[in-house]
Parts: structure tokens; sequence; C-alpha cells
């Protein structure tokens, strides 16, 4: 059994109400987060593409898992949630436990 195999899958996405276009996000993680032309943070597809859609979320892939998990330690509005794909409890941001 890999890592891969025993590690949870996670998916991240950002509250835009919360967000304060600091960009911390995506100076830690720019695979996952941009931000967009209106200074919001937004994450972005697996293929590059930045969801707009309120409360879109992308994979995390496993090499930028302490990257993203440091993105949301570090947002200043406390936007960035990380969760588990399998039954959706936060494990990183600020509604985790």
């Amino acid at each position: 059994m890999t890592a891969q195999d025993e590690a949870p899958e996670l998916e991240v996405w950002i509250d835009q109400d919360l967000c304060t276009g600091d960009g911390i996000c995506a100076q830690y993680a720019p695979e996952v987060f941009e931000l967009d032309i209106d200074g919001l943070a937004y994450v972005k597809s697996p293929d590059d593409e930045l969801l707009q859609e309120k409360g879109a979320a992308t994979p995390v892939p496993l090499p930028l898992l302490a990257d993203v998990r440091d993105s949301a330690k570090e947002c200043p509005g406390d936007c960035i949630h990380v969760r588990r794909i399998s039954d959706l409890v936060e494990v990183y941001g600020p509604d985790a436990e």
C-alpha cells in the first residue's frame, strides 16, 4: 500500500464573500489558486481552468497538500476550506475541528 492509497482524497474551495484578495494562496499554490480580475481568489480545475461558480471545489493534488494547507492556515480572510471528498468534513480551514 502506498502513501497515496492511505491518504484521504481532499478538495478545496474558497468562500469569495470572505476573500480579502491578499493573494497568499496563489503564492503558496499557484497550481490550485488564482486571483481573478475582480481581485478575489478562486480555485482552478486540474485542467488549469478558473472555477468561478460559488462554492466550486477542486481536488487537492497530494504533492501540493502542504502548500494548500499552509494557504488555509495563513489566509487573512479565513476563506479557504479543505475537506475530505468522502464525507465533506473540513480538515483545514476555519470550520476544521
